[in-house]
């Protein structure tokens, strides 16, 4: 505390002196300094005011104590004996009480055994269905007392109760027979199940290079025997599921077709099932979206499928007025998304076009990308007329915006996105052009089969094939193995799938397996994008899952002293190595 003083004297002493009195913290410094960073110095600081609360206290010899005093004597005289109550009397005693009564007792153990049969869960659900039964024709004589009097519309309300009850009751009993087929199915399949990812033919240490294909399971729906399978194509994101296009080559029939989605785990019905109005002739998956599904039909219509959504009816539909095909369509193919985000695929289709599909947000939009030549001997004023169609489509690998296309004059066009025009075209077979896939590993190889029985293997900077092998039947379809780039497998029209190895033998299958009677021909092939199994497809409506032996997907021997290498560069090295002994 400080105080300012005046000298005492007899004067003074008899006059009133003011005192000012002021706060101060002895432990505030008086010269602040800080070090500046700007200036790399220490720099004084001004004195910051120190903080100022108006006191609370009031003194009570002034006016304002004085009526503060007086509401206080007001309160204190204003109490009555009544307004004092004991505490006990405004709780409420909690009785004691013994700890047995605050613990539920522990429920006993029952032992509880019993089977399972077909006429035990028959009865069952009939016992089920006449509770139900009986519960909904009590709930209908008390809506028809209640709703009597409002007359038509009551009976509307009634029966649109009736028919909601029915849909959830429907629904909750289609997801527990699925339950219940899995588990029967894996109890039939359950070893095939478990044990196909490691059973080995023992047998190809005897056979040299050659080798075999397993059968696993065979997919067929009863009410598509009349239809072909038309195409095949594996989910990416679940490798167990596959779809299967079914349509009919016999153009004189003009048959609806279907789409269904197998699993491994049963193979007795599809998972997913829908009908067209025109045969499937072409299917591809999205592989980032593994739910939509691009079909094109027969008719020249293309559509999106949604598997997510409970409607079987497609998400898009190609119209006259949004640019439909006017023949068939042969080959669909997702493509990148375009700039805003939207999905976006291709189609080719017997009238010459390659067009370009954009989901937009309630239709599809059309591009027309570009239109197949003519044929050579088609005189000039029948060139709109006359048109070549286009049978297959595959897109580069590394650059997306190249593709090739394969012609029923047996001709591959290699274009772009970015022309009108074809960059190459090359004579690649006498007859249609069956299928043409580029190599997943080497961004400069493809692969094309066709009717004239044979199957080329290209480098795209020739302009002949690399590799020839005649199959001495059609072939109907052709892929690369997902796991090596020397190694690819055929299907013919007299029932044989081939499987090469370019790497062991470069003149001859290492196995040819008929898999149908003689009396069928089959028209699909896929690898297993993870697994080293491969579907069929039959005109049957049958599709056939086989495995691979140890002899047709091992590596080539290396030299002694070298490890084994794997990995894409390999695979590009392997086919290089190739191409230059051929050259």
């Amino acid at each position: 505390m400080s105080e300012e003083k005046q000298p005492q004297n007899e004067s003074n002493l008899s006059e009133k002196t003011v005192v000012l009195r002021r706060a101060r913290l002895n432990a505030a410094t008086s010269s602040l300094m800080r070090f500046s960073f700007k200036e790399c110095c220490f720099k004084p600081v001004a004195d910051e005011p120190d903080i100022e609360i108006e006191g609370s206290l009031v003194h009570k010899d002034s006016e304002e104590g004085q009526i503060l005093c007086a509401e206080k004597e007001v309160g204190r005289k204003s109490k009555t004996l009544f307004s004092c109550i004991t505490t006990a009397t405004q709780t409420t005693i909690n009785p004691p009480r013994e700890v047995a009564c605050q613990t539920e007792s522990q429920p006993l153990l029952v032992n509880y055994s019993a089977t399972a049969n077909q006429w035990e869960i028959y009865d069952f659900y009939q016992e089920e269905l006449q509770k139900r039964t009986s519960s909904t024709k009590k709930d209908e004589k008390e809506n028809e007392i209640a709703e009597g009097a409002e007359g038509v519309h009551g009976n509307l309300s009634l029966l649109r109760d009736f028919t909601d009850k029915s849909d959830h009751d429907l629904a909750m009993l289609s997801t527990a027979a699925k339950l219940l087929e899995y588990a029967v199915n894996e109890n039939i399949n359950g070893d095939i199940i478990a044990d196909f990812k490691h059973f080995e033919d023992e047998a190809d240490e005897f056979r040299g290079d050659k080798g075999t294909l397993l059968p696993l399971w065979e997919f067929q729906y009863n009410k598509v025997k009349s239809l072909h399978v038309s195409a095949l194509c594996w989910n990416k994101k679940y490798n167990d599921l596959f779809a299967v296009g079914l349509g009919s080559h016999k153009f004189t029939e003009l048959e609806c077709g279907m789409l269904l989605f197998y699993t491994w785990r049963n193979n007795n019905h599809p998972e997913f099932l829908f009908n067209t109005d025109s045969g499937v002739m072409c299917v591809d998956i999205h592989e980032q979206k593994s739910h939509l599904v691009a079909v094109g039909l027969f008719n020249g219509n293309v559509c999106v499928y949604n598997l997510m959504a409970k409607d079987d009816q497609p998400i898009y539909n190609s119209m006259a007025s949004s640019g439909k095909h006017s023949g068939t369509v042969w080959q669909v193919k997702w493509w990148e998304d375009d700039l805003y985000g939207n999905h976006t695929f291709f189609s080719v289709s017997a009238d010459g076009r390659v067009v370009s599909w954009t989901l937009g947000k309630y239709e599809l939009f059309s591009t027309n990308i570009i239109k197949l030549p003519p044929m050579d001997k088609v005189p000039d004023d029948l060139n709109n007329v006359i048109v070549t169609a286009g049978l297959t489509l595959d897109f580069h690998k590394q650059k997306p915006y190249h593709f090739l296309v394969g012609t029923e004059a047996g001709k591959i066009h290699k274009g772009s996105t970015h022309y009108t025009r074809f960059i190459k075209t090359y004579e690649a077979h006498f007859r249609m052009v069956s299928c043409v896939r580029w190599n997943p590993f080497n961004p400069k190889v493809f692969i094309t089969c066709g009717m004239d029985w044979r199957v080329n293997i290209w480098d795209e900077t020739t302009d002949s094939p690399v590799f020839t092998f005649d199959l001495k039947s059609s072939v109907m379809d052709v892929a690369w193995a997902p796991y090596s780039s020397t190694v690819f497998a055929a299907v013919t029209a007299d029932g044989k799938v081939h499987v090469f190895d370019l790497s062991i033998n470069r003149f001859e299958a290492l196995c040819q397996q008929r898999v149908v009677s003689t009396k069928r021909h089959l028209t699909c092939i896929e690898f297993n994008p993870v697994h080293p199994i491969i579907i069929v497809g039959n005109d049957r409506g049958r599709v056939i899952s086989l495995k691979l032996s140890p002899n047709l997907r091992k590596n080539p021997k290396e030299e002694k002293g070298k490890e084994p290498s794997t990995g894409a560069e390999v695979e590009i090295a392997k086919m290089e190595k190739l191409l230059i002994l051929m050259r």
